[in-house]
């Protein structure tokens, strides 16, 4: 699905090529040009210390039709900023039509929205306003397509609202609990960590290198996340969906009974789609059938209450649980019959219509 937009070099990953930047961008000269008297577009950030949240943004921006490549220029000399045709991160101004997106003003309180209420900072911003450009870009499918507003926000969870939280101080718990551990190893302190050390010092070219690699780390996160949320996430979305609509029609009308013909992650699918379901009709998903992904066989689980529980919204039958084999069989009455857990969360059959059966009859008792 993804095109090959850009240039070498390329940073070979688990799921793929994806490219950085750090041997084609070019810092914008000491000497500030008008923009009136250049034709390449320059994008401003703040100079010395650097933040995660302005390496991804500028990242962002180079992945846009508007500021492909463009060179950076970092200062915080207000009339170096206004010679350039963006700002982020510096210059105390949220506002779009003048192309600035800072964060650290009083009274600046922008959040993403769509449910999402943590502060943002200029990744957050950048992503709000040229996010769903850019994913459509990298999928190429047309922005309007109601997948890229699935991504946009999708990334948005799981990524960009960290990096703007981690910016603005906020914690990620409203209580005072003291952590059985650190953990210095997320992107923002990746990001940290490539600034010089306190004993240490860096000329501005030296600085400026040092951000370029954080942008490009920075980017590489992000493309990856979009490459997997839009190849393998997106697709284990649609074939819920599809299969939910095709149970109704061919094993249970109430929806009670999903039949899955390949392993797919289907949980956090499935609540997802709960969630967005606008109707006062209480979710109705019990159990979920699907082949094993390893040996042929198939399996039975209970929905949870919860995508975090290890409840069931219905369990298997308290008097299957525990049993195994020809004892299951037995007992069920279900021919071929592995086991059922002790929890009653999930069971195995050697067929899938054995699945299937076990799921109709637990429905029942």
């Amino acid at each position: 699905m993804f095109i090959a937009l850009f240039r070498q070099p390329y940073l070979k990953t688990n799921r793929g090529v994806i490219r950085l930047f750090s041997n084609n961008i070019r810092m914008a000269s000491d000497t500030p040009l008008t923009k009136k008297a250049r034709t390449e577009k320059i994008i401003g950030t703040h100079n010395g210390t650097f933040h995660c949240d302005e390496a991804l943004a500028v990242f962002l921006l180079r992945h846009t039709a508007a500021y492909r490549d463009s060179e950076v220029k970092r200062s915080r000399d207000p009339a170096v900023l206004d010679t350039c045709d963006i700002v982020v991160d510096v210059g105390a101004v949220y506002d779009e039509s003048k192309q600035r997106f800072d964060h650290h003003q009083r009274g600046f309180e922008e959040v993403f929205g769509w449910g999402f209420n943590t502060k943002l900072s200029s990744a957050g911003l950048v992503y709000k306003h040229f996010g769903k450009e850019i994913v459509s870009n990298h999928t190429q499918l047309p922005v309007e397509h109601p997948s890229i507003q699935t991504l946009w926000l999708k990334i948005y969870k799981e990524l960009i609202e960290s990096i703007d939280a981690n910016d603005n101080g906020i914690s990620q718990y409203t209580t005072d609990l003291k952590p059985r551990y650190r953990v210095r190893t997320d992107l923002s302190s990746r990001v940290a960590h490539l600034n010089p050390p306190w004993n240490k010092s860096l000329n501005a070219q030296g600085m400026d290198a040092q951000f370029e690699k954080a942008s490009s780390l920075t980017g590489a996160e992000f493309l990856d996340r979009l490459e997997y949320y839009a190849n393998a996430w997106l697709p284990a979305r649609d074939l819920l969906i599809s299969a939910i609509q095709s149970s109704k029609q061919k094993v249970d009308s109430l929806g009670k009974i999903i039949l899955l013909e390949s392993f797919l992650p289907w949980k956090e699918h499935l609540f997802d789609l709960e969630s967005e379901d606008t109707s006062s009709t209480p979710p109705a998903a019990t159990y979920i059938v699907y082949p094993d992904e390893f040996g042929g066989n198939w399996r039975v689980q209970a929905v949870p209450i919860s995508s975090e529980s290890f409840e069931s919204r219905k369990a298997l039958p308290e008097k299957w649980r525990g049993l195994r084999d020809d004892v299951f069989s037995e007992t069920s009455g279900i021919p071929g019959g592995i086991f059922v857990h002790a929890s009653g969360f999930i069971g195995g059959n050697k067929t899938k219509e054995g699945a299937l059966q076990m799921a109709k009859v637990a429905l029942e008792m």
